[in-house]
C-alpha cells in the first residue's frame, strides 16, 4: 500500500528546483511523489516549464513529472 507525504513533510518549491538543477548531473536519482510513488533513475527538467521526465534504462521505463506532484528528491 502506498501512503501519500503528509503536507508538514512536504519540501518548499523553490529548494526542489534547487536540487532538480543538482539532480540533472547525476547518473542515479531516487523521486518520490506526493502520493507516495518512488522512482529511480536519470531526470532531466526544464525549468521554465516546471516540468521533467525521469528515465530508468535498466527497466526500459521514463515517466513524465511536474514540479507540484514531487515531493522529495535524493541523489
Amino acid at each position: 500500500m502506498v501512503l501519500p507525504v503528509p503536507a508538514h513533510e512536504l519540501p518548499d518549491p523553490i529548494e526542489l528546483i534547487r536540487r532538480l538543477k543538482e539532480a540533472r548531473t547525476r547518473y542515479n536519482v531516487r523521486v518520490r511523489f506526493k502520493d507516495g510513488r518512488e522512482e529511480h533513475g536519470a531526470i532531466t527538467y526544464v525549468e521554465r516549464l516546471g516540468r521533467g521526465r525521469i528515465i530508468d534504462v535498466d527497466r526500459e521505463f521514463a515517466m513524465d513529472f511536474a514540479i507540484h506532484d514531487l515531493a522529495d528528491i535524493e541523489y
